[in-house]
């Protein structure tokens, strides 16, 4: 942690992330147009979109990584441009599984990391008994109780990926930014990734996050709400009911596909377009292939 001075506590209700008819331009290039976003407390968002629509450069906004080229960010009640960054940063977590982490260190003292904000090996001040407690408790919520003296290099992608959640909420921020944190997964690590997630906001149902995928079956059964990007531009935007439909994927996408939800979670497979001069009905035998496949 800094020591800067932690930012005041939100009212009940209090937006923690609000991005008002925000452009972001680079080279000429408007990466997003007139975004608008309002993350409130206990509030889980998912950003879905194709490749390129603009995902990773909104949470980049959203993490005090940049500034945009136009329009207000606000994070935690501080707007970007009269704060500084670094003082934001140490209370948002920001999971990357891309994150450049080399260490010789256990899982529990990796999380300790989290309490300076590094990634050197030896934090500079020792952890206290209930610091060592908080790393341990939530390892165990991320379902990492056997694991909690395994050392970093023998972890599996998908359990360095929840050791690096846990890390991001040492300093008991008030925002988590998650950015694909099911890439590269098996089927059995990412459910064990989703059903970790819905537990800790359960655990922590003050915490506000917002997650980055275009594959809708990573989509935590917890999330809700969702925002739509397509070509840096939002289409929809909202309660994830209101937003994940057949109708709007297939916008989004550029691909017809039919959305179903069950015990929680998404599904969606494509539409067969035509057979013998007519649309397939939908019986349950459309193609197996699923939108992640085709968004690719």
């Amino acid at each position: 942690m800094t020591g800067a001075p932690a930012p005041n506590a939100p009212a009940p209700n209090a937006p923690v992330l609000r991005a008002d008819d925000v452009d972001v331009v680079r080279d000429g290039a408007h990466l997003l147009r007139s975004i608008s976003l309002t993350v409130r407390q206990g509030e889980h968002w998912a950003l879905l979109g194709p490749n390129g629509a603009g995902k990773s450069t909104l949470l980049s906004l959203l993490g005090a990584h940049a500034h945009p080229t136009r329009g207000a960010v606000e994070v935690l009640g501080r707007t970007l441009g009269r704060v500084d960054l670094r003082e934001l940063r140490a209370y948002v977590g920001h999971v990357d599984p891309r994150h450049p982490l080399r260490s010789p260190l256990r899982a529990r003292d990796v999380v300790l990391t989290g309490l300076t904000n590094t990634i050197e090996p030896v934090p500079r001040r020792h952890p206290d008994s209930a610091q060592r407690e908080r790393a341990e408790r939530l390892l165990t919520t991320l379902g990492m109780a056997d694991k909690l003296d395994a050392r970093w290099p023998t972890l599996s992608q998908g359990q360095r990926g929840r050791v690096l959640i846990a890390r991001a909420l040492m300093p008991r921020p008030r925002l988590l930014l998650l950015d694909e944190p099911a890439t590269g997964l098996d089927l059995a690590a990412r459910e064990q990734l989703l059903d970790s997630l819905d537990a800790l906001r359960l655990a922590h149902p003050e915490l506000a996050t917002v997650l980055v995928t275009h594959h809708l079956e990573e989509l935590p059964a917890s999330t809700t709400h969702a925002m739509l990007l397509r070509d840096g531009q939002c289409l929809a935007s909202g309660a994830v009911d209101e937003v994940v439909t057949t109708d709007a994927i297939t916008k989004c996408f550029d691909h017809p596909v039919r959305i179903a939800r069950t015990d929680g979670r998404w599904t969606a497979r494509t539409v067969r377009a035509v057979r013998d001069g007519a649309r397939v009905q939908d019986t349950g035998r459309e193609s197996d292939q699923t939108l992640s496949n085709s968004s690719r």
